[in-house]
């Protein structure tokens, strides 16, 4: 397939309630994400090593440190015609309200998105929250192969993750012909399950996996997208375009059985970071072949002074004094200070390096450095950028409290969470 005639469109999301605080002050697609990357670079990466150069990026709330960040990391040359451009949210003759949903954001972009100056046959829609690795040239093989009108990206699934996914059928031909939302019944599960020939024809074990899940790609036809946003009513393109679709058209699926996560609630986020630090994790940031872009900082390399530092990831640009570091991911410009213990924890890092100045006034007046104070202790937490976590702070969750929402933190499913630019003050104890 030309690429030349493939648009790729990455969904932003909405207020991204899932990832609070994380989303409090940014799109979901601006997130931080293993130290140094954003949410939104993981699709843009996969774009770009699948040869795809037109992409367009939907956002609503808290788009302003995302656009940044796209402006700032993805310039093609002058003689290329690729692009990654955002689209936010605004008042048009299409529409002055907010996005309804993942494909009413794609209808009130329709100008852009299907340009008729443009030659595009084929949209690829994309989730701009998912942690994976993938060759969209082969998803849009499929699709060509197969004469469908959409294609929807598969993955296998055991029955116990079923309940909280959109479950597919398809026969031996990969013809999607049934779909269920989160299904929660036996009955649902049963008329679900796919025949272990259909993973076989296409050298997939199925290891005790027996149903597909949709992933949240999609590759349409121009045409049919097209003619199915002109209904307003289908405003979301999981619970509404595909099982309309599948009833209606020609919709295929394309098996891919790497790994894949959805990262959109804070557990998620906090297990797919920490996973990260494994000694061969399953996702692989160091693929020199395949490698995930982001904005080049030109940070210097992270000092380590009188520190022990077990199973972790230190993002560049920060100093580690006289402190204990397990299984942790250390972000850009973080500063831990002397007598520390950090444990199982996200530290986002830091945007700036406070001027001495600042430091010194700091100190007069009783407010914490930007960075872990002196001898903290932190335990399943994520710290987010710009925080300011006192001397002898205690970030632990003692009361194994489940939710819960403070004045300058919060705790969800149980980790402990410092919001961006938040301050601890010394000695507190959570």
């Amino acid at each position: 397939m030309n690429n030349e005639n493939v648009v790729a469109v990455i969904l932003g999301g909405g207020r991204g309630a899932r990832l609070f605080p994380l989303t409090r002050d940014r799109a979901k697609p601006s997130v931080p994400i293993a130290g140094k990357f954003r949410l939104v670079d993981i699709p843009i990466s996969n774009c770009l090593h699948s040869g795809l150069e037109k992409i367009y990026v939907l956002t609503q709330f808290n788009s302003v440190s995302l656009n940044r960040h796209v402006v700032q990391t993805y310039r093609f040359d002058t003689y290329r015609r690729g692009f990654v451009q955002i689209l936010a949210a605004q008042q048009t003759l299409m529409g002055d309200d907010w996005y309804q949903g993942t494909a009413d954001a794609v209808r009130h972009n329709e100008p852009y998105i299907l340009n008729p100056r443009f030659t595009d046959d084929h949209v690829l829609i994309l989730a701009g929250d998912h942690l994976y690795r993938m060759d969209y040239q082969k998803m849009l093989a499929v699709h060509a192969e197969s004469g469908a009108d959409i294609t929807v990206s598969v993955i296998p699934v055991e029955k116990e993750v079923t309940s909280g996914l959109g479950i597919l059928q398809a026969d031996a031909s990969g013809r999607i012909v049934n779909f269920v939302e989160k299904p929660q019944t036996e009955a649902e599960l049963q008329q679900l399950r796919v025949q272990p020939e259909v993973f076989n024809s296409r050298g997939i074990e199925a290891h005790g996996r027996e149903y597909i899940a949709s992933m949240g790609i999609y590759v349409f036809n121009r045409e049919v997208l097209q003619e199915i946003l002109q209904d307003a009513s289908n405003v979301d393109f999981g619970k509404d375009i595909i099982p309309m679709s599948i009833r209606e058209r020609s919709v295929f699926a394309y098996f891919f059985d790497g790994y894949w996560e959805d990262i959109g609630t804070i557990r998620a986020f906090y297990s797919a970071n920490i996973a990260l630090t494994d000694t061969t994790p399953a996702f692989d940031f160091y693929d020199e072949h395949a490698p995930i872009y982001t904005n080049r900082r030109h940070l210097p390399s992270t000092k380590v002074n009188n520190s022990s530092v077990r199973s972790s990831i230190l993002a560049e640009g920060s100093i580690i004094d006289d402190s204990e570091i397990d299984r942790t991911i250390v972000g850009i410009r973080s500063i831990i200070s002397g007598g520390s213990r950090i444990y199982q924890s996200i530290l986002m890092g830091a945007d700036f390096y406070e001027p001495e100045i600042d430091r010194s006034g700091d100190s007069q007046s009783g407010i914490p450095h930007v960075g872990i104070g002196q001898n903290c202790l932190i335990q399943n937490a994520i710290i987010d950028k710009n925080a300011r976590i006192g001397d002898n702070s205690v970030l632990v969750n003692r009361d194994t409290i489940d939710n819960y929402d403070g004045e300058n933190y919060y705790i969800r499913d149980g980790i402990v969470i410092v919001p961006k630019d938040a301050t601890i003050l010394p000695n507190t104890v959570i």
